[in-house]
């Protein structure tokens, strides 16, 4: 893919200290014990989002930062016919921009099981970039057709965005930022 820099909008940042979307879909979510949406987020190296609910979980380093794009949210909102696009807070992935197809970025099954490497990326707001190693991709849940539309859940599959690694400590802000694809 070769180093590629790309305009791009930071639409949502999401630090939930809990999971909203536990239990059965038709009980509806827990809520949060406090607001999720922030203007600033802050990222340390192979920890995650400082008070996120990922932050310094073993089980999770390589997972600890979701992002999304949220043009998959104008397409589902075409797709199944909603009059709003839905707010890409509700897909609590911690990163929501628009400009650049993010799923792009995942590691990928090969025919013979095996997996190949995610990108690296940078994305920089402001403050400096701060890169991160892409990994799996973020698959949704039947939780979406709750959160979002009935049909999301379907609607968003190999759009639902990545889980990755950060690898820089930083801070990212709403607004403007430049997405640069360092490798893979």
């Amino acid at each position: 893919m070769g180093v590629q820099e790309v305009p791009v909008e930071i639409v949502a940042l999401v630090v939930s200290s809990v999971h909203a979307y536990e239990g059965r879909p038709k009980d509806g979510p827990s809520p949060d014990p406090e607001p999720v949406a922030r203007e600033l987020v802050t990222v340390r190296a192979g920890l995650g989002l400082v008070g996120d609910r990922y932050y310094n979980q073993r089980a999770h380093r390589r997972a600890a930062v979701t992002v999304f794009d949220a043009e998959a949210l104008d397409d589902l909102a075409a797709e199944v016919g909603l009059l709003e696009v839905p707010d890409p807070l509700l897909t609590r992935r911690n990163i929501s921009l628009r400009g650049f197809p993010i799923d792009e970025l995942a590691s990928r099954r090969r025919p013979d099981g095996s997996r190949t490497v995610g990108a690296i990326f940078s994305l920089d707001s402001g403050s400096g970039a701060i890169r991160f190693q892409a990994h799996r991709p973020a698959n949704p849940c039947a939780w979406m057709d709750v959160a979002l539309a009935p049909g999301a859940f379907k609607g968003l599959r190999g759009r639902g965005g990545v889980r990755c690694e950060p690898l820089d400590d930083g801070e990212l802000r709403l607004g403007p930022a430049v997405l640069t694809v360092l490798s893979g």
